[in-house]
């Protein structure tokens, strides 16, 4: 299984996370990018690459934020990464309120790098290839989006709104209680991918 982070940060924001999974028997790998250097298609590039390198015939993926949206494109496009299952943590497969409030401020797009930029512009889709996919929101509002866009709709999880992660073709959607930061150390979400990895639904009791 890959672990693909968000913007901003780098693999090791994936560590809890990562060894939750690897209690559960999981063969584990955190993938680490630079997010805002390299345009949406290089990174997605990379990512393929490291999964060659990885060597699975068959890899899961899970990605946060962002990292979700580089997954989604890599397991549309690249024929020669075969994909499992694949969970996205509030992923804006739908836009990004916050991220485009930020672009309109002075810097804004800077900050957010090319890879978000590029991903936000028109024509932009998204073809999951086949691939059983888990969608995890949050509803819990903490978080800079707030600043940047204090009109995010509502729910969402201070930074994406709920109704941002849902994907047409998803296989199932569960919203829990945790921040768009919050997931990567919340023991739900290390939960409810479990769930879906095994049974290819979420748990919707624990929801």
């Amino acid at each position: 299984m890959v672990l693909v982070h968000g913007l901003w940060v780098h693999g090791i924001a994936m560590a809890l996370l990562r060894r939750r999974l690897e209690r559960g028997g999981y063969r584990v790998f955190a993938y680490s990018y630079p997010t805002t250097r390299l345009t949406f298609a290089e990174n997605v590039a990379r990512l393929a690459r490291y999964c060659r390198e990885v060597g699975a015939l068959r890899s899961h993926f899970i990605g946060h934020s962002l990292g979700g949206l580089i997954v989604l494109r890599m397991v549309g496009e690249r024929a020669d990464v075969v994909a499992g299952r694949v969970i996205l943590a509030g992923t804006p497969v739908a836009g990004s309120h916050a991220a485009r409030r930020l672009a309109r401020l002075p810097g804004g797009r800077a900050v957010l790098g090319r890879s978000m930029v590029e991903w936000m512009e028109p024509g932009q889709r998204i073809d999951a290839n086949g691939c059983e996919i888990g969608v995890i929101a949050g509803r819990m509002p903490v978080g800079a989006g707030r600043i940047v866009a204090p009109d995010l709709p509502t729910p969402h999880d201070g930074a994406v709104s709920v109704e941002e992660t849902r994907l047409p073709a998803m296989k199932d959607h569960i919203v829990l209680n945790v921040s768009h930061s919050g997931m990567l150390v919340s023991r739900a979400v290390a939960h409810q991918i479990d769930e879906f990895l095994r049974h290819g639904v979420f748990e919707h009791g624990e929801a």
